[in-house]
């Protein structure tokens, strides 16, 4: 029993790990893109009333069909990402992108922000803290990015860390605090563990079983 216990939780390990590596191959290129998208059509928008430009779908698609084609290009991508065969499509992609003028800033803060939090990054805020933010007597959860440089720092008593706070729903925006290394709270959890705490809202909380 135990070893066809051991055998579901390395099959949901490997699963788990193929869509987590689809997911943050994509989330950059999907992420730029939205953003542009997203002006496009306020800019749209707000010259509808002057053009009257309308753009009617085409076609009515089935319940749910866009999540399970999502969630399905996610795994193939996760395969074949893991497999080395979508990488050098990815860095091609990006190659390109680096040389468009406004699109680059925006991919490459993306993609620095992605590449954090990502499986494939093991350096980048490796720790999962708890501080006392935005007072005294309430804790906010957040991610070690390294030692503040003495030189910044505001004295030379004590030695003082950079933790990056994410507001929720929206991970990709928070605050840089800078505290005591003393009043830093190392917690027992995975940054994707963390990540969906923050982006639920605290609804998913960490599994407190695992072995």
């Amino acid at each position: 029993m135990s070893r066809k216990k051991n055998i579901f939780y390395r099959m949901v390990h490997e699963i788990q790990s193929l869509f987590l590596s689809g997911l943050f191959a994509l989330l950059p290129m999907t992420l730029t893109v939205a953003v542009f998208t997203l002006t496009f059509r306020l800019i749209r928008g707000w010259l509808e009333p002057l053009k009257q430009i309308h753009l009617p779908w085409l076609g009515v698609a089935e319940p749910y069909s866009e999540f399970i084609l999502a969630m399905i290009i996610i795994f193939v991508a996760g395969a074949l990402y893991n497999a080395f065969i979508l990488r050098p499509i990815i860095h091609a992609i990006e190659n390109v992108v680096s040389r468009v003028p406004l699109v680059r800033p925006v991919y490459a803060g993306i993609k620095k922000l992605v590449d954090a939090f990502s499986l494939q990054d093991k350096t980048s805020f490796s720790n999962v803290v708890l501080v006392e933010f935005p007072r005294t007597g309430m804790y906010s959860i957040g991610f070690l990015a390294g030692e503040f440089d003495k030189t910044l720092s505001p004295h030379d008593k004590e030695t003082f860390c950079s933790i990056f706070i994410p507001t929720t729903p929206n991970p990709t925006t928070g605050f840089l605090i800078i505290v005591p290394q003393k009043e830093v709270i190392t917690l027992d959890i995975s940054r994707q563990e963390a990540m969906a705490m923050i982006i639920s809202g605290g609804i998913i909380q960490p599994d407190s079983s695992k072995e």
